[in-house]
């Protein structure tokens, strides 16, 4: 059943790890066909066709897969395990109830990602991702060599519980483990968050004039995405529209066909050689100081369009798309030359968007939230884990 349900989930582009959480995800969605590689008696198959919405089509099997013989995989080798047809390691796995010395758990938890076709380094990165604290460190220590070959390094994970993520204005990832929609360091370092609701809540309720101004405006018209960066407050909606809040006035852009999942934003500091010379002139004759020039915004926005965009306030939004896939995107963050994305379907992407180079990492279970850091590490929310993952392909030359 596992198997099934992985495939399936696969094939649709969502994060399922049991037949209920597959019926919940697609209960929420629109109505579907879709193609499965299962005979009309199986489990699955039945399970699905009260779902009325959901149209399937059933390619039968050459042959009806049986239980492979229990002793076809070491099941505690990593190397093994990593390098056999992950579907017969799965069922074999369901058979034996031994943890075998952590990998059983990290192998059913992670399933949906190591069923893909990949590199046995690949699977092992996934798998030491998804290792328990416990697990015995001599597995650790030989998934860890027999992810050498992959693109990351896991740097560390943590058992903890993410719903959000963004920086601090040191570049220290900020893990939120409430239930909110997004948090965002605001100028002065403030920590905001976007509710349920689409409400802004601030420490001790107010936390400046910007805040407390976009705080009225979403009491009314709530947002469904939250960033900050520079002098700026960003919000979006369920309409598609991303809002650029400033002292100095409101912009807004029309970037999504639905609504907005996220929002992240990077602010250039001005060079002072832009300031008009005259107006220098009668600012330093005066005694006063010259007004500073606001930051320059870069804001990246994603949606359930499926589609990543960038934006600066102040100039018409370009009509190319920076990323585009078949599921909404999830979480954005950007931080020095690195975006972070993740998607509805568990893919998580490290981008350099100023060499086209991307980083791909996926899971296993849903992702939450993603941050990037200013030295190439992906940071990645789950359910359960928050795993910081240093990217080898991504980083700058030296």
């Amino acid at each position: 059943m596992r198997v099934a349900v992985w495939e399936v989930a696969n094939r649709l582009g969502v994060v399922a790890g049991t037949p209920a959480e597959l019926f919940s995800v697609l209960l929420a969605g629109p109505r579907r066909t879709v193609r499965l590689p299962l005979p009309p008696d199986h489990a699955l198959v039945r399970a699905l066709r009260p779902l009325g919405h959901l149209d399937l089509v059933l390619d039968e099997p050459p042959q009806l897969p049986g239980p492979p013989p229990a002793g076809s995989v070491d099941l505690g080798d990593p190397a093994a395990v990593c390098a056999a047809d992950p579907a017969r390691v799965t069922r074999a796995y369901e058979a034996d109830p031994d943890p075998r010395g952590g990998l059983r758990p990290a192998w059913l938890r992670a399933g949906q990602s190591l069923l893909r076709d990949q590199d046995p380094a690949d699977r092992a990165l996934v798998l030491l991702a998804a290792l328990d604290e416990g697990a015995d460190p001599r597995t650790a220590a030989a998934l860890t060599r027999g992810a050498a070959g992959s693109p990351w390094t896991l740097a560390r994970s943590s058992r903890r519980p993410c719903t959000a993520l963004t920086a601090a204005p040191d570049g220290r990832p900020v893990v939120r483990e409430d239930r909110v929609l997004a948090v965002a360091c605001l100028p002065d370092g403030t920590q905001a968050a976007l509710d349920e609701r689409g409400r802004l809540r601030l420490p001790g309720g107010r936390a400046g004039r910007l805040a407390d101004a976009v705080a009225a405006t979403l009491a009314s018209h709530p947002a469904t995405a939250l960033a900050a960066a520079g002098d700026s407050v960003l919000t979006g909606d369920r309409m598609g529209t991303v809002h650029a809040f400033s002292l100095t006035g409101l912009e807004q852009a029309a970037l999504h066909s639905g609504r907005v999942t996220a929002l992240t934003a990077t602010a250039t500091a001005p060079a002072t050689a832009t300031a008009p010379a005259a107006a220098t002139a009668t600012a330093t004759a005066s005694g006063a100081a010259p007004s500073p020039a606001p930051a320059a915004l870069t804001v990246y926005s994603g949606g359930t369009d499926g589609t990543v965009r960038a934006w600066r306030p102040g100039r018409p939004p370009g009509r190319s798309a920076l990323a585009r896939r078949p599921c909404p995107v999830v979480a954005l963050h950007a931080a020095g030359p690195y975006l972070a994305v993740a998607w509805a379907d568990g893919l998580a992407e490290l981008r350099r968007p100023d060499t086209g180079a991307t980083a791909l990492f996926r899971p296993g279970p849903r992702i939450r939230a993603v941050a990037a850091t200013a030295d190439g590490t992906l940071v990645v929310g789950l359910d359960d884990a928050v795993l910081h993952l240093a990217c080898r392909a991504c980083r700058p030359r030296r």
